[in-house]
């Protein structure tokens, strides 16, 4: 289905050089101001960063339906200042037991759609964030919830965005998706921008998890009552009824029911597990395991890495064509070889070493390449299957996602990704305000490649947050949405940072470039083959030498790709945080 927009942005030139936000005590990014400041109100209470990082999810959860919800995903990653540990949290939910590559075909569909209720994975969000509290917080979820709980009962102002979004879907709305179009529409039209939109039933849903909480004693006992409640309780036996009795329409053309039950409710729950890392010029930098992308952002840097690219010169030709040449390999094998660690083998060990990196180097040449190019790693038994895409029309899904970052004092560092759970794209519950996430979409129904579909397993999700450390102290927390984009808009940030010594706020206002040279992880999987975007701001000169070099290069807005969002602790010991000025919605606070 298409994609919501967001009002035409025209910064002027004071977003370049307005100040890093500091602080001493802690510093929040999030994709919307009021999500920053609940987690500002939560530091200020007392809270670590992983009590405001979750205080702001469930908040930008409410706030931002057209990107996130909490029947959606959120991949997490964690510097426990306590365990001098990084920890990724998978925040995916996974495949209900009857979903099986057998049902589409037998049902004649060769993609599942990316709408309705066939995609819908087990709602990740509280388990996720009751894990990550219970392990690494503070506080109790009554506490953490309290801010979104307000904002649903007494209401948030519609802004722009939003309202933007819900204008360029209210047809579909209207027609398909009647509950949500009682919460978010007036007669079938979106209300006005200032208007308060409350969400009373999304509201009960946080008031039985509290008051389960309320009936236990102990923190961490009453955080899991109240995470019990949610996918045993009412909340699950409402979701799992309206999925088996309501046929959806989708993209299929025609209307189907969903998979999950009580039972994939039930037996679920996030996983504390161990990221994936890259040591890049004295930053060992943290990703989500191969269940996500993020790797693909490690073995971009193990490429780069023989190259001097300050010599090549920020945002010129040859170092824009360098890093695109990069990314269409580290893509390739994202295609060839990721997926669900405890279903498929993932050769990652491999596909960061020196020696395949070496040989990977040595195929990027002074012009584009066309072909989709995975590697075959040494020793791994199987030759990476066909990664070829069908010719759809491309579909950027640049803006259905959002983050969050936050650092306290003690050294504390997490940065989350919500996405999934998009009210455009599945229906609003009756009695419970949001709708389901439409993550399996990212399943292969070839049981021979990675990410094939199977009974509890992940999708391989594009969100990917990002987490570093320097000399084995917590450094930076970073990230944005952008679907398969992220992993590329991100690096350029960090790159901006480590390479070209730029201070956050200008790493993050520089203009940015990718490609969609590779498959999209969205159905229904279109590819470009050779394409990469830049913002206009990108010199025509530069436009054209990368033309000559053999790209096919599109142009963008000036400030329109990504919402990149960071904090770090610099050498004085200070915090730092900055956020993008693209689509004017994300903000950082300091204390």
């Amino acid at each position: 289905m298409p994609e919501p927009t967001s009002l035409p942005y025209h910064p002027t030139a004071s977003f370049t050089t307005r100040p890093v936000i500091r602080g001493r005590r802690g510093v929040v990014t999030a994709g919307h101001y009021l999500a920053t400041a609940a987690g500002f109100r939560i530091m200020e209470q007392g809270g670590n960063a992983v009590d405001a990082a979750a205080a702001m999810v469930f908040c930008l959860n409410l706030v931002e339906p057209h990107y996130n919800g909490i029947g959606g995903e959120v991949p997490v990653l964690i510097y426990s200042a306590r365990d001098k540990k990084v920890y990724a949290i998978s925040g995916q939910g996974c495949a209900p037991q009857t979903m099986t590559i057998d049902w589409f075909q037998r049902h004649k569909l060769d993609l599942i759609p990316g709408d309705g209720l066939l995609p819908a994975m087990v709602p990740a969000v509280v388990g996720t964030w009751a894990e990550a509290v219970a392990r690494f917080g503070t506080m109790r979820f009554a506490q953490i919830l309290q801010p979104a709980l307000e904002l649903a009962e007494t209401g948030y102002p519609v802004y722009p965005d939003l309202r933007g979004g819900l204008a360029y879907n209210a047809r579909r709305i209207s027609e398909h998706y009647p509950a949500t179009a009682q919460i978010y529409l007036r007669n079938g039209t979106p209300p006005a921008v200032g208007e308060l939109l409350r969400n009373p039933d999304w509201a009960q849903v946080l008031k039985r998890m509290i008051a389960a909480e309320k009936r236990v004693q102990g923190r961490v006992a009453g955080i899991e009552a109240a995470c019990a409640d949610f996918y045993r309780g009412e909340t699950a036996q409402r979701i799992a009824e309206f999925v088996a009795n309501t046929a959806v329409p989708d993209e299929t053309g025609q209307p189907h029911t969903g998979f999950l039950t009580t039972a994939d409710l039930a037996g679920w729950h996030a996983t504390v597990e161990e990221p994936a890392s890259f040591n890049y010029r004295g930053y060992d930098v943290y990703k989500c395991p191969p269940w996500s992308q993020g790797p693909v952002f490690l073995q971009q840097l193990a490429i780069l890495q023989g190259y001097d690219l300050p010599a090549l010169g920020h945002n010129s030709s040859a170092y824009i064509h360098t890093w695109i040449e990069c990314a269409k390999l580290a893509f390739a094998d994202r295609e060839a070889y990721y997926g669900d660690p405890n279903f498929d083998k993932v050769p990652l060990e491999l596909l960061l070493s020196e020696k395949y990196n070496a040989e990977r180097r040595q195929l990027i040449g002074a012009h584009a390449s066309r072909e989709l190019r995975p590697g075959n790693p040494p020793a791994y038994l199987h030759a990476p299957q066909d990664v070829a895409a069908d010719n759809h029309s491309a579909r950027v899904h640049a803006n259905d996602t959002t983050h969050c970052d936050a650092i306290d004092q003690w050294g504390n560092m997490v940065a989350a990704t919500p996405s999934g759970g998009w009210i455009q794209s599945s229906p609003v519950i009756p009695g419970l305000g949001f709708c389901l996430g439409t993550r399996g979409q990212m399943f292969y129904l070839n049981p021979k490649r990675p990410n094939a579909l199977q009974p509890g397993k992940r999708p391989r999700t594009t969100l990917t947050p990002s987490l570093v450390t320097k000399d084995g102290q917590p450094y930076m927390v970073f990230g944005t949405p952008g679907g398969d984009q992220q992993d590329q808009w991100t690096l350029q940030f960090f790159l901006n940072v480590v390479e070209f010594g730029m201070d956050l706020q200008e790493a993050i206002d520089a203009p940015t470039i990718h490609t969609t040279h590779f498959p999209s992880s969205f159905h229904p999987r279109p590819a470009e083959p050779n394409r990469m975007y830049v913002e206009e701001r990108i010199a025509p000169a530069i436009r054209q030498e990368l033309t000559a070099r053999g790209h096919n290069v599109g142009v963008t807005g000036a400030w329109s790709n990504g919402r990149v969002l960071a904090i770090r602790i610099n050498q004085h010991g200070t915090l730092e945080g900055a956020a993008s000025p693209r689509a004017m919605m994300a903000y950082a606070l300091g204390w």
